[in-house]
């Protein structure tokens, strides 16, 4: 298993990735407010890739339940300067964008961004299609029914696994039909977005399906609310949901995820790298 980013090609068939959180936002659920500064989102960004990040997953707009949209003029101050000194400090490591606009994209690409992580799947930009041809980026497809206002409102499904499964390979070969390198795909269920917390755990049982679909699998957990039920805690909070992180990172890499997306980098990632030491004895 392989992904192709703007930069350079990763080989996942024996050892997943880590990408680590750097919301540059004052209102993400978990560490909104935090990084929100440059220095401080600089100085982040250093711990991360000094606990063993490979990926740093930069993001100007909040994706919580309920989260308002921002302006794509408030976005790229958010997130411009972080790039481009991000990418002056650390020319080896990959940079992913979290974003939905196409301008914001491309302004993020032209600063040193490698992927685009859509968690519209591409749905949400008709020019992002465009974007992600002309620069070669890797990009991450992610299910999400409704928007982050609405996606908590009323969840529905008829049989999680398979819907969103199908909602993926449409979105692939709807890139791959129109130019896009397959292998520079990857894809995210999209936990918590738009799912209730019976389909959060029904994905989670049955992730071996996705691999199906031939593509990388993203996961994102770090510290969401359906941790603390599992943990039987649901006033944890989030700060405080860093092992029952890990040991969804244990569990999932098992089953198959090849890139983890998590706020707390260094025990996650030795936890994986446990995990695929023993997988590979077995």
């Amino acid at each position: 298993m392989i992904w192709k980013t703007r930069s350079r090609t990763l080989d996942l068939s024996r050892s997943a990735k880590i990408m680590g959180i750097l919301n540059v936002t004052p209102d993400s659920f978990s560490d909104g407010g935090q990084f929100f500064s440059l220095d401080a989102a600089v100085s982040h960004a250093r711990e991360l890739v000094a606990e063993g990040a490979e990926i740093i997953d930069v993001g100007g707009e909040s994706t919580r339940p309920g989260a308002n949209p921002v302006s794509l003029k408030e976005e790229l101050r958010r997130i411009i300067p972080v790039i481009e000194k991000i990418r002056s400090e650390f020319p080896s490591v990959l940079i992913s964008v979290d974003t939905y606009k196409a301008m914001t994209a491309q302004k993020a690409i032209q600063a040193g961004a490698d992927i685009i992580n859509d968690i519209t799947a591409l749905r949400g930009d008709p020019s992002m299609i465009e974007v992600v041809l002309e620069s070669g980026a890797g990009v991450v497809l992610m299910h999400m029914q409704g928007t982050p206002k609405t996606m908590q409102v009323a969840p529905s499904y008829q049989d999680v696994v398979s819907e969103v499964m199908e909602f993926l390979k449409e979105r692939r070969d709807w890139l791959v039909d129109r130019g896009v390198d397959r292998e520079s795909i990857a894809i995210d269920p999209g936990f918590g977005f738009g799912k209730r917390f019976a389909d959060n755990i029904k994905l989670m049982r049955n992730l071996e399906a996705f691999r199906a679909l031939g593509q990388p699998l993203l996961i994102g957990v770090s510290r969401k609310s359906s941790l603390a039920q599992l943990a039987g805690d649901a006033g944890l909070p989030a700060a405080k949901r860093i092992w029952p992180t890990v040991a969804l990172t244990c569990l999932l890499r098992e089953k198959g995820a090849h890139l983890l997306r998590v706020h707390d980098v260094r025990p996650n990632l030795e936890a994986l790298r446990m995990t695929e030491a023993i997988l590979e004895r077995c």
